[in-house]
């Protein structure tokens, strides 16, 4: 590869991580352009960390015979734990080991036993293997993010050139900085989706950062909480109790991202959420799919606990409409992106009025006068009610099962 063709794939992986190119985006091109250049290699892996509460690591591979182009893959931690033997045995875990940046193993007649994938790459005919470990900065990292871990595959005679080595050292750093990149700005996304809430994160992400900056809206609101939590906390070992906890917790978060709505605050076992549609009466349908979802789920959950002789819970839910504040809350030093307002307290209270009434989930009368004439036949009027902190009366249906 000549200095020119190389000066300029490297000024392509800058300018495209400068952009934001994703990361398996980053490797089909590079990958592409190498071939083009004269470097025929035949298959690449490029594997990274990431910082996710389900996701371990990530993969990208590239093959010369795959025509829809390179797979990305996402390794959970599960995965990661089940797979340590794997790593143990790899290239990548010796190199960490004893503190290689690469390593070059031509494979005619290499030892097939020095690495299990060795075997497998001179069985499909590559000749010759290259693998290289770019570190990351230690502390100015995210996480355990570390290093970049890549491996490059010839099957030309005679493997890979001095200068294809060289072409490699150079290219792939500037690739490992622009993948840094891509990965840095997705972690930055999914964390602030974790918690934030989606719609919320997504906004902050967007600059709305300023402390007081708040618009108004009109939505629906969610409040819900866990029915016997409290009695639990005192009697259940914590370990089961945060278990039972994230599995209740799991049931109500999804069935309100699946029906559009954004989780705004978890508080204990109480989760606030709203659903910020166009249409409020679609809101308002899509609030009752998610509690049909949760019901449902949660008796399923509770039959799975009975048959162990686990404890079982019931969700208290309430449904309420209103004018909220909708943004950035706090101090300079500590900002939450969420809802206030009276409508918000009203929720919340009225959720705690389903003990008093021996009911699972109330609405008030805004919410149910938004519901389509055949859903009003699921709201029994129980009358009204003084909620804890609120001046008026506010009447409260119960939502039949």
């Amino acid at each position: 590869m000549d200095g020119q063709t190389l000066d300029a794939i490297n000024d392509w992986v800058i300018e495209q991580g400068l952009l934001g190119l994703r990361e398996i985006d980053l490797v089909d091109g590079f990958c592409n352009r190498l071939r083009e250049g004269g470097l025929q290699i035949v298959e690449v892996a490029l594997f990274f960390d990431t910082l996710h509460p389900v996701q371990e690591s990530e993969g990208v591979f590239w093959n010369i015979a795959n025509q829809n182009g390179p797979v990305h893959r996402e390794f959970t931690r599960e995965e990661a734990i089940r797979n340590n033997h794997l790593w143990r045995g790899s290239p990548f875990h010796y190199m960490n080991e004893n503190g290689l940046s690469e390593l070059h193993i031509p494979l005619v007649d290499a030892d097939r036993s020095r690495f299990g994938i060795i075997g497998d790459l001179i069985d499909r005919g590559h000749t010759d293997y290259f693998v290289l470990m770019h570190k990351l900065g230690g502390k100015t990292t995210i996480g355990e993010i570390e290093s970049i871990y890549s491996r490059w595959s010839t099957s030309q005679p005679g493997g890979f050139s001095e200068d294809d080595l060289t072409a490699l050292r150079k290219l792939v750093a500037s690739l490992a900085l622009a993948i840094k990149s891509a990965s840095l700005s997705q972690i930055a996304r999914s964390l602030v989706e974790i918690y934030l809430g989606r719609d919320p994160g997504r906004r902050v992400l967007e600059g709305r950062i300023e402390r007081g900056k708040v618009e108004t809206i009109r939505t629906v609101l969610w409040y819900s909480d866990m029915e016997n939590y409290t009695s639990l906390s005192e009697t259940m070992e914590s370990g089961r109790l945060i278990a039972f906890l994230n599995d209740y917790a799991d049931i109500v978060i999804s069935a309100v991202h699946n029906a559009g709505g954004d989780i705004l605050k978890l508080v204990g076992d109480g989760i606030l959420a709203i659903f910020n549609h166009r249409d409020q009466r679609e809101a308002a349908r899509a609030a009752l799919q998610a509690q049909a979802d949760v019901s449902r789920r949660i008796a399923e959950l509770n039959l799975r606990r009975s048959d162990e002789g686990l404890a079982t819970t019931s969700v208290y839910l309430a449904l309420h409409e209103g004018e909220v504040f909708y943004g950035n809350v706090g101090s300079d030093e500590r900002l939450d992106f969420t809802v206030i307002g009276p409508a918000v307290n009203e929720v919340c209270r009225m959720a705690a009025m389903c003990r008093s009434v021996n009911e699972t989930a109330l609405a008030s009368r805004e919410f149910a006068a938004l519901a389509p004439e055949e859903g009003l036949k699921a709201f029994h009027n129980l009358g009204s009610f003084q909620l804890k902190g609120v001046q008026e009366q506010k009447a409260l249906f119960a939502l039949r099962q």
